[in-house]
Protein backbone atom coordinates (compact mmCIF):
# COMPACT_ATOMS: atom_id res chain seq x y z
CA UNK A 1 0.00 0.00 0.00
CA UNK A 2 1.01 3.71 -0.41
CA UNK A 3 -0.98 6.72 0.75
CA UNK A 4 -2.37 8.83 -1.45
CA UNK A 5 -3.25 12.34 -1.76
CA UNK A 6 -5.41 12.96 -5.14
CA UNK A 7 -8.43 9.99 -5.24
CA UNK A 8 -11.76 9.43 -7.39
CA UNK A 9 -12.84 6.82 -4.97
CA UNK A 10 -12.44 6.16 -1.82
CA UNK A 11 -13.92 3.15 0.65
CA UNK A 12 -13.94 2.27 3.94
CA UNK A 13 -11.79 0.35 5.73
CA UNK A 14 -12.52 -2.18 8.73
CA UNK A 15 -10.38 -4.40 10.99
CA UNK A 16 -11.88 -7.91 11.26
CA UNK A 17 -10.52 -10.39 13.86
CA UNK A 18 -9.39 -13.73 11.83
CA UNK A 19 -10.29 -17.59 13.11
CA UNK A 20 -6.48 -17.86 14.25
CA UNK A 21 -6.50 -14.38 16.39
CA UNK A 22 -4.75 -12.10 13.85
CA UNK A 23 -6.48 -9.25 12.39
CA UNK A 24 -7.26 -8.44 8.67
CA UNK A 25 -8.00 -5.24 6.83
CA UNK A 26 -10.74 -5.41 4.74
CA UNK A 27 -12.22 -2.74 2.40
CA UNK A 28 -15.14 -2.07 1.05
CA UNK A 29 -15.37 -2.23 -2.78
CA UNK A 30 -19.24 -2.16 -3.47
CA UNK A 31 -19.18 1.04 -4.87
CA UNK A 32 -16.23 0.82 -7.13
CA UNK A 33 -17.29 -3.07 -8.21
CA UNK A 34 -20.76 -2.06 -9.24
CA UNK A 35 -18.99 0.24 -11.72
CA UNK A 36 -16.57 -2.36 -12.94
CA UNK A 37 -17.52 -4.21 -16.12
CA UNK A 38 -17.72 -8.31 -15.51
CA UNK A 39 -14.52 -10.08 -15.95
CA UNK A 40 -15.68 -13.26 -17.34
CA UNK A 41 -12.50 -15.68 -17.43
CA UNK A 42 -10.94 -17.29 -19.47
CA UNK A 43 -9.93 -14.25 -21.20
CA UNK A 44 -6.29 -14.52 -23.79
CA UNK A 45 -4.10 -11.98 -21.87
CA UNK A 46 -4.32 -10.05 -18.36
CA UNK A 47 -4.79 -7.29 -18.60
CA UNK A 48 -4.88 -5.82 -15.24
CA UNK A 49 -3.10 -2.81 -14.33
CA UNK A 50 -2.44 -1.89 -11.03
CA UNK A 51 -1.20 1.33 -11.57
CA UNK A 52 -3.91 2.34 -13.63
CA UNK A 53 -6.40 1.29 -10.50
CA UNK A 54 -4.37 2.61 -7.75
CA UNK A 55 -6.19 5.55 -6.94
CA UNK A 56 -9.47 3.90 -7.17
CA UNK A 57 -8.34 1.76 -4.80
CA UNK A 58 -8.16 4.31 -2.28
CA UNK A 59 -9.90 3.56 1.46
CA UNK A 60 -9.27 6.04 4.54
CA UNK A 61 -7.73 5.22 8.06
CA UNK A 62 -7.97 6.96 10.58
CA UNK A 63 -5.61 9.32 9.36
CA UNK A 64 -4.54 9.09 5.79
CA UNK A 65 -5.98 7.61 2.81
CA UNK A 66 -3.89 4.73 0.94
CA UNK A 67 -4.17 3.07 -2.17
CA UNK A 68 -3.47 -0.73 -2.72
CA UNK A 69 -0.06 -1.40 -5.25
CA UNK A 70 -1.23 -4.83 -5.61
CA UNK A 71 -4.61 -6.30 -6.30
CA UNK A 72 -7.05 -6.65 -3.34
CA UNK A 73 -8.86 -9.57 -3.11
CA UNK A 74 -12.23 -7.78 -2.40
CA UNK A 75 -12.15 -6.46 -6.44
CA UNK A 76 -15.27 -8.09 -8.64
CA UNK A 77 -12.88 -9.32 -10.88
CA UNK A 78 -9.96 -10.22 -8.44
CA UNK A 79 -10.67 -13.96 -8.67
CA UNK A 80 -11.00 -14.22 -12.48
CA UNK A 81 -7.67 -12.02 -12.85
CA UNK A 82 -5.78 -14.44 -10.27
CA UNK A 83 -7.14 -17.45 -11.56
CA UNK A 84 -5.86 -16.22 -15.60
CA UNK A 85 -2.81 -15.90 -13.32
CA UNK A 86 -1.95 -19.49 -11.74
CA UNK A 87 -3.21 -20.82 -14.91
CA UNK A 88 -1.49 -19.41 -17.08
CA UNK A 89 1.91 -19.90 -14.41
CA UNK A 90 1.47 -23.26 -14.00
CA UNK A 91 0.67 -24.14 -17.22
CA UNK A 92 3.00 -27.19 -17.57
CA UNK A 93 2.27 -28.47 -14.31
CA UNK A 94 -1.54 -28.17 -13.96
CA UNK A 95 -3.87 -31.55 -14.93
CA UNK A 96 -0.18 -33.31 -14.56
CA UNK A 97 0.97 -32.74 -10.46
CA UNK A 98 -1.08 -30.10 -9.34
CA UNK A 99 -4.28 -29.17 -9.43
CA UNK A 100 -4.87 -25.56 -8.30
CA UNK A 101 -8.24 -23.43 -7.68
CA UNK A 102 -7.69 -19.33 -7.09
CA UNK A 103 -5.36 -19.01 -4.19
CA UNK A 104 -5.45 -22.92 -3.04
CA UNK A 105 -2.87 -25.30 -4.82
CA UNK A 106 -2.36 -29.17 -4.04
CA UNK A 107 0.69 -30.92 -5.78
CA UNK A 108 -0.26 -34.46 -6.47
CA UNK A 109 2.79 -36.89 -6.19
CA UNK A 110 3.22 -40.73 -6.36
CA UNK A 111 6.68 -41.44 -4.51
CA UNK A 112 9.24 -39.22 -2.50
CA UNK A 113 11.27 -38.65 -5.63
CA UNK A 114 8.08 -37.05 -7.32
CA UNK A 115 7.26 -35.51 -4.99
CA UNK A 116 10.93 -33.05 -3.90
CA UNK A 117 10.67 -32.60 -8.42
CA UNK A 118 7.38 -31.08 -8.43
CA UNK A 119 7.53 -28.79 -5.34
CA UNK A 120 10.96 -27.65 -6.58
CA UNK A 121 9.57 -26.98 -10.19
CA UNK A 122 6.10 -25.37 -8.42
CA UNK A 123 8.99 -23.00 -6.34
CA UNK A 124 10.73 -21.86 -10.01
CA UNK A 125 7.56 -21.17 -11.08
CA UNK A 126 6.39 -19.19 -7.97
CA UNK A 127 9.99 -17.04 -7.85
CA UNK A 128 9.83 -16.29 -11.45
CA UNK A 129 5.85 -14.79 -11.35
CA UNK A 130 7.75 -13.29 -7.60
CA UNK A 131 4.61 -15.04 -5.78
CA UNK A 132 4.92 -15.71 -1.99
CA UNK A 133 3.19 -18.44 0.07
CA UNK A 134 1.88 -17.75 3.93
CA UNK A 135 4.06 -20.62 5.46
CA UNK A 136 1.43 -20.71 8.31
CA UNK A 137 -1.51 -21.88 5.19
CA UNK A 138 1.04 -24.43 3.80
CA UNK A 139 1.51 -27.96 4.69
CA UNK A 140 4.13 -30.45 3.13
CA UNK A 141 4.59 -34.34 2.89
CA UNK A 142 0.87 -34.68 3.75
CA UNK A 143 -1.11 -37.96 3.21
CA UNK A 144 -4.34 -36.27 3.51
CA UNK A 145 -5.63 -32.76 4.13
CA UNK A 146 -8.48 -30.14 3.40
CA UNK A 147 -8.80 -28.82 0.15
CA UNK A 148 -11.50 -26.64 -1.77
CA UNK A 149 -13.88 -28.05 1.83
CA UNK A 150 -13.09 -31.31 1.44
CA UNK A 151 -11.05 -33.55 3.04
CA UNK A 152 -8.90 -35.54 1.06
CA UNK A 153 -6.48 -38.85 1.81
CA UNK A 154 -5.00 -40.91 -1.25
CA UNK A 155 -9.05 -43.41 -0.96
CA UNK A 156 -11.11 -41.11 -0.77
CA UNK A 157 -12.64 -37.60 -0.91
CA UNK A 158 -14.97 -36.77 2.51
CA UNK A 159 -16.94 -33.52 3.13
CA UNK A 160 -15.40 -31.36 5.69
CA UNK A 161 -17.13 -32.75 9.18
CA UNK A 162 -17.81 -28.80 9.67
CA UNK A 163 -19.91 -28.65 6.45
CA UNK A 164 -22.51 -31.58 7.10
CA UNK A 165 -22.72 -30.81 11.12
CA UNK A 166 -23.85 -27.53 10.16
CA UNK A 167 -26.22 -29.05 7.94
CA UNK A 168 -27.70 -31.67 10.40
CA UNK A 169 -28.17 -29.02 12.91
CA UNK A 170 -30.51 -27.12 10.74
CA UNK A 171 -33.91 -26.97 11.38
CA UNK A 172 -36.44 -28.51 9.13
CA UNK A 173 -37.52 -26.08 6.41
CA UNK A 174 -41.22 -25.16 6.51
CA UNK A 175 -41.43 -22.30 3.79
CA UNK A 176 -40.31 -22.15 -0.07
CA UNK A 177 -37.66 -20.08 1.08
CA UNK A 178 -36.05 -22.11 3.82
CA UNK A 179 -36.38 -25.38 1.59
CA UNK A 180 -34.69 -22.96 -1.37
CA UNK A 181 -32.00 -21.99 1.29
CA UNK A 182 -31.31 -25.65 2.54
CA UNK A 183 -31.20 -27.18 -1.31
CA UNK A 184 -28.25 -24.15 -1.61
CA UNK A 185 -26.66 -25.68 1.76
CA UNK A 186 -26.69 -28.89 0.21
CA UNK A 187 -25.60 -28.36 -3.08
CA UNK A 188 -21.42 -28.83 -2.48
CA UNK A 189 -22.67 -32.09 -0.87
CA UNK A 190 -24.60 -33.52 -3.56
CA UNK A 191 -21.69 -35.97 -4.31
CA UNK A 192 -21.82 -37.74 -1.33
CA UNK A 193 -25.78 -38.06 -1.08
CA UNK A 194 -27.11 -40.93 -3.23
CA UNK A 195 -30.02 -39.81 -5.39
CA UNK A 196 -30.29 -36.53 -3.36
CA UNK A 197 -31.92 -34.58 -6.42
CA UNK A 198 -34.48 -36.93 -6.31
CA UNK A 199 -35.07 -37.13 -2.92
CA UNK A 200 -35.21 -32.54 -2.95
CA UNK A 201 -37.88 -32.52 -5.72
Amino acid sequence: MREVYHHDWVSISVMVKKHDGSWRMCVDFTDLNKACPQDCYPLLEIDWKVESLCEKTAFHTSHEVYCYTKMPFDLKNAGATYQRLVDKAFDSQVGQNIKVYVDDLVIKSHTETEMLRDIDEMFRTLRRINMKLNPKKCLFEAMKGMFLGYMINPKEIKPYPEKTEAVLRLPSPRTIKEFQSLNGKLASLNRFLSKSAEKLV
